[in-house]
């Protein structure tokens, strides 16, 4: 018994120690790639950034594109940590937190990143739609699942239909940053599109707190 115990306790230690490494690296890319464009970023540049050897890369990504095909990966684990700030907060303020998060992640992650990580599930014929069971999506639909047992939210739609709607909708809105080469700060924009989703579906009205923390879950 005391070995099984062991033995499930350093998987467990393996196991967030390769979620760590990854974290790393991912961080390290997104760095140089705010320096210069991604595809003059090489494998050992990241290595040298993130401070590990090229077989520990190798070990955890098959090549940089497989990385930028993990980039999004940390989204729901960011989210989780982002939401875990802002405890026992009014339905519709954390749903405010939930979206001002989701932007804060994009931006941290940058446009180009972002680009080209559309650009590549676009091109992957295995390309699907967004799964119905991740993190985010799931939060968004308990903010509104709750507003509409406390009345705050006008019953013209189920709160399944408004969470797919404000999802694909504020997708279209990242794509729409991507497009405009993130001239324009893509927090300010969703919260004005925040906005007139309160004035339309809500009874109460935004009722959002707009404060950002000084600092945020890294990705």
């Amino acid at each position: 018994m005391s070995r099984e115990r062991d033995t499930t306790q350093y998987q467990q230690r393996r196991r967030l120690q390769g979620e760590h490494t990854q974290q790393v690296i991912l961080q390290a890319a997104i760095e140089l790639a705010r320096q210069r464009p991604f595809e003059k970023v090489t494998v050992r540049q990241i290595c040298q950034q993130a401070g590990i050897t090229t077989g520990a890369f190798y070990h955890h990504f098959p090549s940089k594109e497989a990385l930028l095909a993990q980039g999004f990966a940390p989204l729901d684990l960011y989210m989780e940590q982002y939401l875990s700030q802002h405890p026992q907060q009014h339905p519709l303020q954390r749903l405010w937190t939930i979206l001002s998060g989701y932007a804060m992640f994009m931006e941290e992650m940058g446009c180009e990143l972002v680009a080209r990580y559309y650009q590549q599930r676009l091109d992957a014929p295995e390309h699907h739609c967004i799964d119905p069971n991740r993190f985010t999506l799931r939060a968004i639909l308990q903010c509104l699942q709750q507003a509409e047992e406390e009345g705050l939210m006008a019953p013209v739609r189920s709160p399944e239909w408004m969470a797919d709607f404000l999802f694909r909708h504020f997708r279209g809105v990242v794509i729409d940053w991507i497009l405009h080469r993130g001239e324009q700060p893509l927090l300010s924009k969703l919260e004005q599109d925040y906005e007139l989703f309160a004035s339309l579906f809500l009874v109460s009205g935004p009722q959002k707190d707009l404060s950002v923390p000084p600092e945020a879950p890294s990705t």
